[in-house]
């Protein structure tokens, strides 16, 4: 699924075409998301400003001064910059026609996202207002991991994707930042070293930042903005290599199930 570089690849390449654009009509092909999508969405964005746009964990912002519609690509969407001339594709459910020419459209094929809407602080709404700290946040270092874990036994892979804990570390990123780390991903969370949790929180930003500056991440339907895929997969050491080499000793990869996910490791440079 689209994990925070993917949602940030698409914000900053859908920036350009819609802050201080308006909205001057929205075409609804499919309105069966995750949540159903409002009935009078149309009627709260059209004519309105796109005055600000934002990204919170894996969540999209589009504010207008009369509130702000929060976008959430879920297991399989993308938001992409498209013409009035150009073709729809099956699953293309949702465009938000831009007076400046260019729509806006959300594609899905799994309809696992939103569109929801959101008056006054949008931080204040539901899905947003329990998140942690952002991984760039200045909060989030080792002391912070490592003050959150004490106590805590479940794996150190499921404790970092805890978006409580700290957003955007999804699955890819995870598996990617504790080998780097030299961490076993199924270490207790509680039974891991100050000097380590400092290591893995600089990791773990290294590791998103090079993924943005790629794109992200491409392994099924992701594209960005201008309907491309992610290079980051280019790169991935552990991730989805069972049974290949380790990059660094020769090991054979492993695979495990931790919380529901494939989980990735070198048992030789993880530990």
């Amino acid at each position: 699924m689209p994990e925070l570089p993917e949602v940030e690849t698409t914000l900053r390449g859908i920036a350009p075409y819609v802050l201080g654009s308006s909205v001057v009509g929205i075409i609804i092909r499919e309105s069966r998301m995750r949540w159903p999508i409002p009935t009078d969405m149309e009627e709260k964005l059209k004519n309105k400003q796109i005055l600000g746009l934002q990204r919170r964990g894996k969540y999209i912002l589009f504010v207008v001064d009369s509130g702000t519609l929060i976008v959430h690509l879920g297991m399989s969407g993308s938001l992409r910059i498209a013409t009035a001339d150009g073709p729809v594709k099956k699953h293309d459910h949702i465009d938000i026609l831009l007076n400046q020419g260019p729509i806006l459209r959300y594609h899905d094929p799994r309809r696992f996202g939103c569109l929801l809407w959101a008056e006054g602080d949008p931080l204040a709404h539901p899905l947003l207002a329990e998140l942690g700290p952002e991984p760039f946040d200045p909060l989030f270092c080792g002391e912070y991991l490592h003050e959150a874990s004490r106590g805590r036994k479940m794996a150190v892979k499921t404790f970092i994707m805890d978006s409580h804990l700290v957003v955007g570390v999804g699955n890819i990123y995870a598996n990617e930042a504790l080998f780097r780390a030299a961490i076993d991903p199924r270490r207790a969370a509680g039974r891991i070293a100050l000097q380590r949790y400092r290591v893995l929180a600089k990791v773990i930003v290294e590791v998103l930042r090079e993924a943005i500056a790629q794109g992200g991440t491409t392994l099924r339907d992701f594209v960005n903005a201008s309907g491309k895929p992610g290079y980051f997969q280019q790169t991935l050491a552990v991730y989805a290599r069972t049974g290949e080499p380790c990059l660094i000793c020769g090991e054979t990869i492993r695979s495990v199930r931790l919380g529901q996910r494939s989980t990735f490791y070198c048992p030789r440079c993880q530990h």
